[in-house]
């Protein structure tokens, strides 16, 4: 999350309701869990690590002030380094889609090419799968297992096209409208 957080402030200096606010929009329903003392924990991680430094405090409608937090410059290179880093083999599919999310808001990284890289590990991890599987039957444990991993494999690419095809969508709007 700290990764997700601090992209997200590259774009815009923010304070944790309102980056509470930029998660549970692009999670939808699985966002619903988040509360923003998790988000402000987060935030005072990433002050105390160098990545964020507060900036300035807002007024809120009611309650207390607001920390508004900017990243540093090394919280720049953070994002930049995370934006470049392969999701492994067992890349979780919320965490990718909130890279992509962060991606698109922080201008860090080109969402599209951050699911034609992933597709490139996956296609690979397969393609190492099924050579493993060739070495064992089909009933047995070990092909079931590998059978398993194939198919989660498989799965996992298909998603990508849709979010390849979703993603597409979005630049093409974006540039509809001067951005890009």
């Amino acid at each position: 999350m700290q990764d997700v957080v601090l992209a997200l402030l590259v774009k815009e200096p923010s304070h944790g309701y309102d980056l509470r606010r930029r998660l549970a929009v692009a999670l939808g329903p699985l966002g619903d869990g988040l509360n923003a003392g998790q988000v402000y924990v987060t935030l005072t991680r990433l002050e105390k690590a160098g990545l964020v430094v507060q900036v300035r405090e807002e007024a809120a409608v009611r309650g207390p002030r607001r920390k508004v937090f900017a990243p540093t410059p090394a919280g720049h290179e953070r994002v930049a380094e995370w934006m470049g880093e392969s999701a492994g083999a067992r890349g979780d599919v919320t965490e990718f889609h909130l890279k992509l999310v962060a991606a698109r808001e922080s201008g860090a990284a080109d969402p599209l090419a951050l699911v034609r890289a992933r597709r490139r590990e996956l296609m690979s991890g397969l393609a190492e799968v099924q050579r493993a599987a060739l070495g064992h039957a089909a009933g047995s444990e070990a092909g079931l297992l590998l059978e398993g991993v194939m198919l989660r494999l498989q799965a996992d690419l298909r998603w990508l096209e849709v979010c390849e095809r979703g993603w597409s969508g979005r630049t093409a709007q974006g540039k509809g409208r001067g951005e890009g």
